[in-house]
């Protein structure tokens, strides 16, 4: 399976044993809940996932690599204690608790979430002594004398043989008692996740052109070679960074994250190719509708720069799109702290000074949620963002109300109404000014490739990007609506999903 397939049935699992019975204990006691095992080869994923399915539903989240603890910090250090048995005292070895269970017990503490998963990777390259222990754990869910809390789920990872030599094979009974899900890595679904990371547009074009690049582990005379999700998207960092500063890209760059001599070759190589793209085509005018010669040169063009110019262009409007959504999203969260508010400016002898307080009483709350969901591991960088923004309107319009001295309950709730306005009416702006450069797009690719297969990427593209669909299931574009009905988009996704439907998978 995907890493995106993996995800889901985690998910489910995950959803099924945190369902409880009408006496609020677990369907499936916590002895029965078998852990599950992602076995993939490294760099695909899989504590991506982690963070992902924490933050969609709202649990907590502990991570550990296996590989950095010793059987001390996994099982917890002896000391001596005394017991009494049938009235004789006797000194007993007994262990402190597992720092794998206390960070378990630290984030429930510091989160106040009682839920989460548990996510141990690299569990079979543990060290010799650490084995039995591991082995007990996957079958007892103890460590030493330490079992986890209730309501936290085991998943664990690992490498297959080949690509790391300190991998231990399980035993059948061990085997037996876990989930083993085999993840392979898959491009396609990459590519969903990277246009909601804003991975380097350089990237995904390429590798549009060379999907076979995207993860490559080959043994050579001169050792492993290997090309990673991980580095593709580290790769995208530095590039982002070193573009703002001005700084050089060449081969010695890109090889420090693809460590395949072909890959980093080709892709420097499209890179450099990709930069002289951006100079010969000016992005902004033809996103601006002013394509002048530009529809004229991509007719020309060979396929390849055809797909790159589309992703520039792609990549110039979706960014705009993912921060329209994000900023609808803020305004629509602050709406609803605003209308609960409004309920106080209708009690006789309200203040400005009980809005003021309101204000500063809903700032310490939005903060404290916000350091409750970084505990847990369980924030997204989208609502973290959302978060921020709602604290730092509250704050700012409490410093204001304070320096202008308002002193009734109307005019407090005006002056915050005005300025919730103002954000909507500036967010209406950059909707119409996006709205404006989609139109550009699609125009002159229709200009430019006719009814070509440029046409059927780019709304495809635009189709299955999330910001894109949201953005333009919210505030509409005729021209993406009209294209689509002549591509027949429609009637080919229907079509698809029939026959995908009639092989019953």
């Amino acid at each position: 399976m995907n890493i995106k397939q993996a995800k889901e049935y985690v998910k489910n699992t995950v959803k099924i044993y945190l369902k409880k019975d009408a006496c609020n204990e677990y369907k499936i006691p916590v002895a029965h809940q078998r852990p599950l095992f992602l076995l993939g080869a490294p760099g695909i994923g899989k504590t991506a996932i982690m963070e992902q399915i924490a933050q969609e539903m709202g649990i907590a989240l502990v991570s550990y690599s296996m590989t950095h603890h010793t059987r001390q910090s996994a099982l917890g250090l002896p000391f001596i204690a005394q017991k009494e048995y049938d009235g004789v005292s006797y000194s007993v070895s007994e262990y402190t608790m597992s720092e794998i269970i206390a960070s378990v017990y630290d984030t429930m503490e510091a989160g106040g979430i009682r839920e989460g998963i548990l996510f141990l990777d690299e569990i079979n390259c543990v060290s010799e002594t650490l084995a039995p222990a591991m082995l007990q754990f996957l079958q007892y869910k103890t460590f030493g004398r330490h079992q986890i809390p209730e309501g936290w789920v085991i998943v664990t990872a690992g490498n297959p043989p080949e690509y790391n030599r300190s991998v231990r094979e399980f035993d059948v009974a061990t085997l037996d008692r876990l989930k083993v899900m085999e993840v392979e890595p898959d491009y396609e679904v990459w590519k969903a996740y990277a246009s909601q990371k804003r991975i380097h547009n350089a990237i995904t074009s390429y590798l549009d052109l060379k999907k076979e690049h995207f993860y490559r582990i080959e043994t050579t005379a001169r050792g492993r070679s290997y090309v990673t999700a991980r580095g593709w998207e580290d790769l995208s960092e530095i590039l982002t960074l070193h573009e703002e500063d001005g700084l050089p890209v060449d081969r010695a760059l890109v090889g420090q994250y693809l460590r395949n001599d072909r890959v980093a070759e080709e892709f420097t190589a499209y890179y450099n190719l990709y930069q002289k793209y951006k100079k010969d085509y000016n992005i902004v005018d033809i996103l601006e509708g002013r394509p002048g010669s530009a529809v004229a040169k991509a007719r020309e063009a060979a396929f390849d720069e055809r797909l790159s110019l589309l992703g520039m262009l792609l990549d110039g409007v979706q960014a705009q799109m993912k921060d329209v959504m994000e900023q609808a999203a803020f305004l629509t969260d602050l709406r609803s702290l605003l209308k609960g508010m409004e309920s106080l400016t209708k009690k006789e002898g309200c203040t400005g000074t009980q809005i003021l307080a309101r204000l500063e009483e809903i700032s310490l709350g939005r903060g404290k949620l916000l350091e409750s969901l970084r505990a847990a591991n369980s924030l997204s960088q989208a609502d973290k963002r959302k978060h921020k923004n709602v604290i730092r309107f509250l704050e700012e319009r409490h410093r204001e109300l304070l320096v202008q001295g308002v002193a009734t309950c109307e005019e407090a709730y005006g002056f915050l109404k005005e300025c919730y306005l103002a954000k909507v009416d500036g967010m209406k702006g950059e909707t119409q000014k996006v709205q404006s450069r989609l139109h550009g797009l699609l125009s002159f690719a229709e200009e430019a490739f006719g009814q070509g297969n440029e046409i059927l990427i780019l709304l495809t593209e635009l189709t299955r990007n999330s910001a894109s669909a949201q953005f333009i299931a919210a505030f509409g574009s005729p021209d993406y609506a009209r294209l689509s009905g002549e591509m027949m988009l429609t009637e080919r996704r229907d079509s698809i999903q029939a026959r995908i439907a009639a092989l019953d998978l």
